[in-house]
């Protein structure tokens, strides 16, 4: 009995070991991506910090114009832009993301478009409507892609295919602490006030057709940078995801060999008191 005893807890802490050096591997390597990712997260932001400011502030400038992407309608379906994860073990990464959808989704007509396999999956799944699935790749995503990605959603815009687009990301905010975001892309919201200028802005075309030019690619610098950020903040939640279970397997490991200790010690015992009972007799 104690030996069979043995024998389970001594596979049970060879399978742990394996399981362990698997989790060592996938924190080393996210580790490894970490450094890069957010290379390509901090080079991404200023571009896009300074794109929406000036997109804002020429619709500020555009008040009373008509403009193709500033224009509030009535809201009779919602485009979402899901950009989740390649893969899982990244803790509850991808459930966070899928939560914020859930919350800005509730009763009412949407469709998705999906980036990344995970968020792919899942809504093919669910049968949401898709503009397209082609894009199950968040590392290394380029800025072409996302171009083609932005003209998805203008065009869709434009021919009234739904009335609002919505981006649904995680901002990287440290190693320890990501936040789900959810940002309306469209239509475009003005500067809320006025930001003294040393020098005012000429638009040559006019504010209203510059802006209908240039829309698609300041949407292209937003989906790069968003892609970016989430990026950064999967491989971050998966370095502590597996971090955190390589040490409750090392706890594990020394709860198990203390058994097997135990165990071991429990058998010697039971021998020598039937060693010497026998000589007794």
């Amino acid at each position: 009995m104690a030996g069979s005893s043995m024998k389970d807890i001594k596979l049970r802490i060879k399978s742990v070991e394996s399981t362990m050096q698997i989790t060592k591997a996938m924190q080393l390597v996210a580790t490894s991506k970490l450094r890069r990712a957010k290379e390509r997260m901090e080079a991404s932001k200023p571009y896009a910090a300074i794109s929406e400011a000036a997109i804002r502030a020429a619709v500020r400038s555009c008040a009373g114009e008509e403009v193709p992407f500033a224009d509030h309608r009535e809201v009779k379906n919602t485009c979402v832009v899901v950009v989740a994860g390649e893969r899982g073990l990244a803790g509850g990464y991808n459930n966070n993301v899928f939560k914020r959808v859930a919350q800005e989704t509730e009763g009412k007509p949407w469709c998705v478009l999906p980036i990344g396999r995970k968020a792919i999956e899942k809504y093919q799944r669910l049968g949401i409507p898709m503009l397209n699935a082609d894009h199950g790749h968040v590392e290394g995503i380029s800025v072409s892609e996302c171009y083609r990605l932005a003209k998805m959603l203008t065009d869709g815009y434009l021919a009234g295919q739904f009335d609002e687009v919505l981006l649904i990301y995680t901002n990287f905010q440290n190693m320890l602490s990501q936040e789900v975001r959810a940002d309306r892309l469209l239509p475009i919201e003005p500067e809320q006030e006025e930001k003294p200028r040393l020098v005012s802005t000429v638009y040559e075309p006019e504010a209203s057709e510059t802006l209908a030019a240039v829309i698609p690619d300041f949407l292209a610098g937003r989906l790069y940078s968003a892609i970016c950020d989430s990026y950064a903040s999967e491989v971050s939640a998966r370095r502590t995801a597996m971090d955190s279970a390589t040490k409750n397997a090392g706890e594990m490991i020394d709860s198990l060999s203390l058994k097997y200790n135990r165990a071991r010690q429990g058998a010697i015992t039971q021998e020598i008191t039937e060693i010497v009972a026998g000589a007794e007799h």
